[in-house]
């Protein structure tokens, strides 16, 4: 609200219910924005910021109690929850909000508000504003400005506090002990699908929810980035690589590991995790207060078509391979993105035409990979190998903070690791 300033307004809708099948819905998950700044969970809500509103700056709009409904539906907070749980200054009914909210905007010359996110709200908006144009002949007054949200929030949001800090650690230590458990129980025979079973067991059990579909995928499925099939059955001598993060109170996580379905890596096999994660501990190193967003992605990729080059997936010089980008068919997206409450979490990446300083508060996961293709030139040893090493980070005043810490990674650690269960 300082931000805003005085002679302003925002509007904040929750998340619509999405219906998954006929009269089934979608397990409701609240819309990131209105969570970070409410902590309200429910649908059918509004969330109302008026700077220096005499009878209170935060308005909630809100379901009503209704006895019968909560039977069906479970607890409602209704107006006096919003108030007495969730601190807001003055709460009504949502039912009530086309009397109630167009006043609250007359006066204020200037609206945050993020158009296109939910466009049946986007036209209630229109509404409102029409609403006020219709007194202006009789003295009324209409916005002159609507000011994306977004534009704030989401940079406010690119800085974590020490609270969000301790459940994306939280988050990311689930995650970690859901790996452990999955490299303790594969072996050839399973299905990828089996193995995607363990992960959501340990998520549920501690109160946690995958922050994105899991990608479990044996042999070549791991060259397929986004591989959510999960159901080929994983073959003795086969890599499996298995990303997979989960949700701790709003907050995301997002691991990556790669480790042999039989417990031994082959040396080919070996040899390309081996460069990948020299990759992914260099990218690590330079995720430091300071440095760019990009620095990372450029120390991986410089160990990534070092290590092409000495497998002779790569010929020609180091300098020349780096400027004409011959690692992309190898290693074809970036190092990391930010991660928060969205496991693609919001912030810009660039601040005018350059790359953003990273700063104390920021997290990114970092994580390089190579997917060697199985085609034509590629020699058979290597062909259908698939590997991707991927952390959590938070960057701090000192050192890089992995949250996803205590899961192993070199590939002798993984081995013994596959051999404990």
């Amino acid at each position: 609200m300082r931000m805003m300033g005085r002679d302003s307004i925002a509007i904040l809708p929750a998340a619509p219910l999405r219906h998954r099948s006929r009269d089934v819905e979608f397990g409701y998950r609240q819309d990131s924005d209105f969570y970070y700044l409410t902590g309200f969970a429910e649908p059918e809500a509004v969330a109302v910021l008026v700077p220096e509103r005499e009878q209170g700056e935060f308005v909630l709009f809100c379901r009503e109690r209704d006895a019968a409904r909560e039977q069906w539906d479970g607890h409602r907070s209704g107006t006096e929850g919003a108030v007495e749980t969730y601190g807001a200054d003055d709460a009504f009914p949502v039912a009530d909000i086309d009397d109630i909210l167009p006043g609250l905007m007359e006066s204020k010359p200037r609206v945050f508000y993020t158009m296109g996110i939910y466009k049946e709200f986007d036209h209630r908006v229109t509404e409102w504003v029409n609403t006020l144009r219709r007194t202006v002949k009789m003295g009324g007054h209409t916005p002159q400005e609507f000011v994306a949200l977004d534009h704030l929030l989401h940079d406010m949001r690119l800085y974590k506090s020490r609270a969000e800090i301790a459940a994306m650690r939280k988050a990311a230590k689930i995650a970690v002990d859901a790996h452990k458990r999955a490299m303790q129980v594969t072996q050839p025979g399973m299905h990828e699908y089996e193995v995607e079973a363990e992960f959501l067991h340990e998520f549920r059990r501690r109160r946690a929810e995958p922050s994105y579909p899991p990608i479990v995928g044996g042999g070549a499925n791991a060259c397929i980035l986004h591989y959510t099939d999960n159901a080929a059955e994983l073959a003795d001598g086969d890599l499996l690589l298995i990303d997979a993060g989960c949700e701790y109170d709003y907050y995301a996580s997002d691991v990556t590991r790669t480790f042999p379905v039989n417990g031994r890596f082959t040396p080919e096999q070996r040899a390309v995790y081996e460069i990948v994660l020299e990759a992914q501990l260099a990218a690590i190193d330079r995720t430091r207060a300071g440095n760019h967003w990009n620095d990372p992605h450029d120390a991986a990729v410089r160990v990534i078509t070092k290590g092409l080059k000495k497998l002779k997936l790569l010929d020609g010089s180091l300098p020349r391979l780096l400027k004409d980008e011959a690692y992309k068919p190898f290693f074809m997206h970036r190092t990391g993105h930010w991660i928060g409450m969205d496991v693609h979490d919001v912030g810009d990446y660039k601040v005018g035409d350059e790359w953003r300083v990273l700063e104390p508060g920021m997290v990114t996961t970092v994580e390089p990979g190579i997917y060697i293709p199985a085609k034509r030139g590629i020699p058979k040893r290597y062909a259908g190998i698939g590997v991707r090493i991927e952390d959590d980070v938070a960057v701090t005043r000192d050192a890089p903070d992995v949250l996803s810490k205590g899961l192993a990674k070199d590939a002798d650690e993984v081995e013994a690791l596959m051999a404990s269960g």
